[in-house]
C-alpha cells in the first residue's frame, strides 16, 4: 500500500501520523522489463506553472533566535537550520525524557541542530530544582554545564530523594568525577553569581501564569505541543530543517512536450532508468524535473519500502515534506498502474502534488485515477527489488534506508 500524510501544508508544531491509502499487490512480480515506447501525443502546455506557494520561510526561526542572549547555554553551530529553545527543571521527571531525547536528535544532526536551555525551576513542587541550578551553573564556571546538565538528569532517581541538605555535598563528588576542581567548585557553587541566577530563575517562574516544564520551541516563537518520543521529536526537526531548501515560488515551465525526456535515478542498488510522460503530464514532469536538476532529490532516502511499492522524493525522509510549492493533481488518458515501474507523484488530496513519488514494484490498478503517473522505468527494476523493505510506524524509529543519490534528466 501507498501511505501518506493527510496535512500537506503541515505545521511544524503538530505532527498527526495518519497515512494510509489502498493497498498494492503484495505480490512481487517480475515480468520483462518495458522497451522505450513514444511519447503519448501532447496535451496543451501553460505557459507558466500554476502551483501554491506553502513554504513558511525564515521568519519564525529568525524571531526564536533573536530572543537568544550570551547568557543562554546552548550546544550545536549558532547557523544551524534549526533551534530548539527549552525551559526545563532539572527535577522534573519528563524533563529528563526531554533532554534524553532531544540530545539523541542533535546527535542524529550534529550539523542541523542547536540546543539552547533556560531554567524553568518549579520550586513548589521540587525542593532541590533551585540547588540543581547551582550545581550545573557552578560547573559552567569550569567549562562543564553540558556534562552536569546531562548528569543530573540521567542520575535524577539518585539525587532526587535526597534531603535538600544533603545535595551539595552529593553535587561536590559528581563534580569530582567530571574531574571538575574540588575548591573552585564548592567556591563557585556558593558565589553570590551562582545564587543569583538560581534566584532570577525561581522568581522568573513564579512570576510566570501557569509555568509549565519542559516547554519547547522549534524554530518558533510558539511552543511545541506534540509527543516528546524520540521519533515524533526526530521527524519535527527534519521537517522544520526542510525549510531552508524548500521553493518560495512555482517552477518555471522548461519542459517541451513534443520533445523526450529520460530520467537517470542513481542508487545504492544501482541506476533506474525512466521514461517521463512530458506530453500527457506537463506539470508533474516540469516539476520533477525543475527538482531533479535542482538537487532536491540528492540525497533521499527510499522511506517506504515494501514488495509493492518503493517511495522517496522527500528530503526530510519523513513522507511527510514537500518542496515549498503544490501543484494540481493531473489526469490523463490510458496511463494506468497497470505494470510494475510506473512512477508517479504522491499527494494528499486535490491540489497537492509536490516532490513525493513512488515506483510499483507490481501492478495496482486499484490506484488508478487518484496519482498523476509521470513515466514508466525502461531498466532498473532489479535495482529497485534489491531496495531494503522499510515500512514506517508512527512513533517507531526506523533503519537506515537506502539513498536515492542523485537524479539526472536528458531531454531527446
Amino acid at each position: 500500500m501507498i501511505r501518506h500524510s493527510r496535512s500537506v501544508i503541515y505545521s511544524l508544531l503538530l505532527l498527526t501520523f495518519s497515512f494510509l491509502l489502498p493497498a498494492c499487490s503484495t505480490n512481487p512480480a517480475t515480468p520483462a522489463t518495458p522497451s522505450p515506447s513514444a511519447a503519448p501525443s501532447a496535451s496543451p502546455t501553460p505557459s507558466t506553472m500554476p502551483c501554491t506557494v506553502v513554504s513558511g520561510g525564515s521568519g519564525a526561526a529568525a524571531a526564536l533566535k533573536d530572543t537568544l542572549t550570551g547568557n543562554d547555554h546552548s550546544r550545536g553551530p549558532e547557523n544551524a537550520a534549526v533551534t530548539v529553545l527549552v525551559y526545563s527543571d532539572y527535577q522534573c521527571a519528563t524533563c529528563a525524557l526531554v533532554a534524553s531525547n532531544l540530545e539523541h536528535v542533535r546527535q542524529a544532526r550534529p550539523g542541523e541542530v542547536r540546543l539552547v536551555f533556560r531554567h524553568l525551576p518549579l520550586t513548589g513542587e521540587h525542593d532541590k530544582a533551585a540547588l540543581a541550578i547551582q550545581a550545573v551553573e557552578a560547573a559552567g564556571m569550569q567549562g562543564k554545564f553540558w556534562e552536569m546538565h546531562d548528569l543530573l538528569f540521567a542520575k535524577q532517581a539518585e539525587w532526587s530523594g535526597l534531603a535538600a541538605q544533603a545535595f551539595p555535598a552529593w553535587a561536590e563528588g559528581q563534580a569530582a568525577g567530571l574531574g571538575m576542581d574540588a575548591a573552585q567548585y564548592q567556591a563557585d557553587f556558593q558565589s553570590e553569581a551562582v545564587q543569583a541566577v538560581a534566584t532570577q530563575s525561581v522568581q522568573f517562574a513564579a512570576g510566570a501564569s501557569q509555568p509549565t516544564v519542559p516547554l519547547v520551541f522549534v524554530n518558533s516563537a510558539s511552543p511545541y505541543t506534540g509527543p516528546v518520543d524520540f521519533p515524533n521529536l526526530y521527524q519535527v526537526v527534519r521537517l522544520t530543517a526542510l525549510a531552508q531548501r524548500q521553493f518560495p515560488f512555482c517552477p518555471p515551465m522548461q519542459v517541451n512536450p513534443l520533445k523526450q525526456y529520460i530520467a537517470t535515478l542513481r542508487t545504492g542498488r544501482g541506476d533506474v532508468v525512466v521514461q517521463l510522460y512530458a506530453a500527457k503530464t506537463p506539470l508533474a514532469v516540469n516539476s520533477f524535473v525543475f527538482l531533479a536538476n535542482s538537487g532536491w532529490y540528492d540525497g533521499a532516502t527510499f522511506y517506504r519500502v515494501t514488495s509493492g511499492v518503493a517511495q522517496t522524493g522527500d528530503p526530510s525522509d519523513t513522507g511527510l515534506g514537500n518542496p515549498g510549492y503544490l501543484f494540481m493533481v493531473e489526469a490523463a488518458a490510458g496511463l494506468k498502474f497497470d505494470r510494475p515501474g510506473v512512477v508517479a507523484l504522491m499527494n494528499d488530496g486535490p491540489n497537492t502534488n509536490g516532490g513525493r513519488f513512488f515506483i510499483t514494484l507490481a501492478a495496482a490498478p486499484q490506484l488508478d485515477g487518484q496519482y498523476t503517473i509521470i513515466g514508466q522505468v525502461l531498466s532498473g527494476l532489479d535495482a529497485l527489488a534489491a531496495l531494503a523493505a522499510r515500512d514506517p510506524v508512527p512513533g517507531q524509529a526506523l533503519p537506515p534506508g537506502d539513498l536515492l543519490l542523485q537524479i539526472t534528466v536528458e531531454e531527446k
